[in-house]
């Protein structure tokens, strides 16, 4: 059931923002130009690997790879992220089969081996685009705080629970809360236990 309302939601959700996501899609092009979209690798359901598509939001970094994601970061890109304009692409994830709707988010591939027993049972079922951490805190948590809710997701996840997560993050997008970790882009790198 939950893959049908993947599919059913994400398809429609993509028909609706149609308009917006090209929109998005040449803001982008001009303001920052090619490529519009980051592609990074997550890891998924069974610790499988994927690549994550969502709209670029900083200017690339060719040359100095010391150079802070803060001053990287655009306005424009600043104003997608305070409204996960910039998640939008991520439904085709959704579609294809990497992600669903909720569910922990994916972390950095480069995360698994530093996962300890508990932390990487988040891997028994598939990341989402929006999850039980997310409505309880998103950037503004520390990293144990985000595993023990990902886990507590795990072991608790239903079609009910599902719902109440999507109502939530919308009315949290809205509201632009927990964009980010204080003094950070997003949150501070994951360095382990």
């Amino acid at each position: 059931m939950k893959r049908f309302f993947d599919l059913v939601i994400s398809s429609l959700g993509l028909l609706l923002v149609s308009p917006i996501f090209v929109l998005i899609f040449f803001s982008v092009f001009i303001i920052l130009g090619k490529p519009i979209f980051f592609i990074q690798k997550r890891s998924g359901y069974k610790k499988n690997g994927f690549y994550l598509i969502k709209f670029r939001t900083m200017l690339e970094n060719k040359k100095d790879s010391t150079v802070d994601d803060e001053i990287r970061l655009t306005k424009f890109g600043s104003f997608l992220r305070s409204y996960s304009l910039d998640e939008l692409p991520a439904l085709f994830n959704v579609l294809k089969g990497d992600m669903s709707l909720v569910g922990p988010r994916p972390l950095l591939y480069e995360y698994l081996e530093l996962y300890d027993d508990f932390q990487i049972k988040r891997h028994e079922v598939k990341p989402g685009i929006t999850g039980w951490a997310q409505i309880n805190g998103r950037n503004n948590i520390t990293w144990q705080e985000k595993f023990d809710l990902d886990l507590w997701y795990v072991e608790n996840n239903n079609f009910l629970l599902d719902l109440k997560i999507l109502f939530k993050t919308i009315l949290l997008v809205l509201f632009k809360s927990g964009i980010s970790q204080k003094g950070h882009v997003t949150s501070k790198k994951f360095e382990g236990n």
